[in-house]
C-alpha cells in the first residue's frame, strides 16, 4: 500500500490511510505517506473508510483485504451503501474467488441480482470504467432508513464527530 500511497501523492492527489492504534507500531514502519487516522479498532477503521469513501477498491491481497471487500459487498446488499465496489483481479489472483461467488449464485445461495454487487477487472483502467458506469441492480434487504446507521458509525459527518 506504501507504493500505491506514494505514486497517488506523486500525482497532486489526497491519501488518506485509516489504522486501529493496536496495528500502528507493525503497519507503520518509518514515514508515513498523507494523513493518517487512527481509530480504535478494525470496525470502527471499516465504518471510517466507508464515510470517507466515493467507492472501494480491493487489490490482490490476503484476508483482511478479503475480508473488508466482502463487508463492502454486504453493506451493500444490506442497503447500508449504494457506492461501487471494485476488484482488481490482476493476473487472475481472484479467479478463484470469482467462481466461488458463481457456484454460489448457480447454487442459490447468492440472488442473481446480488452477484452484480461488484465489478471486476483484470487492469485498474477497465476497472475504473466499470465502476463509473455502476448501476445497482440488486434490491437491498432493508432501506437505509431502517439502519441505525449512527450505532455502525457510518454517515455520521466529520461536523458531528468534532462536537
Amino acid at each position: 500500500m506504501g507504493l500505491i500511497a506514494r505514486t497517488v501523492l506523486g500525482g497532486s492527489r489526497r491519501v488518506v490511510g485509516v489504522i486501529p492504534r493496536t496495528l500502528m507500531p507493525v503497519e507503520i514502519s518509518g514515514e508515513s505517506v498523507g494523513e493518517v487516522i487512527v481509530v480504535s479498532d478494525m470496525h470502527e477503521r471499516k465504518a471510517e473508510m466507508a464515510r470517507r469513501s466515493e467507492a472501494f477498491v480491493a487489490l490482490p491481497g490476503g484476508y483482511g483485504t478479503m475480508e473488508e471487500l466482502l463487508e463492502m459487498i454486504t453493506w451493500c446488499q444490506l442497503g447500508i451503501h449504494d457506492k461501487p465496489v471494485g476488484l482488481l483481479n490482476v493476473d487472475g489472483y481472484y479467479d478463484p474467488l470469482l467462481a466461488l461467488f458463481d457456484k454460489g449464485e448457480a447454487e442459490g445461495f447468492i440472488n442473481s441480482d446480488c452477484r452484480q454487487i461488484f465489478v471486476s477487472a483484470p487492469t485498474a483502467s477497465e476497472l475504473l470504467t466499470k465502476m463509473e458506469q455502476y448501476t445497482r441492480l440488486h434490491q437491498e434487504v432493508a432501506p437505509a432508513t431502517s439502519w441505525e446507521i449512527s450505532e455502525l458509525g457510518y454517515g455520521r459527518t466529520r461536523a458531528a464527530d468534532q462536537s
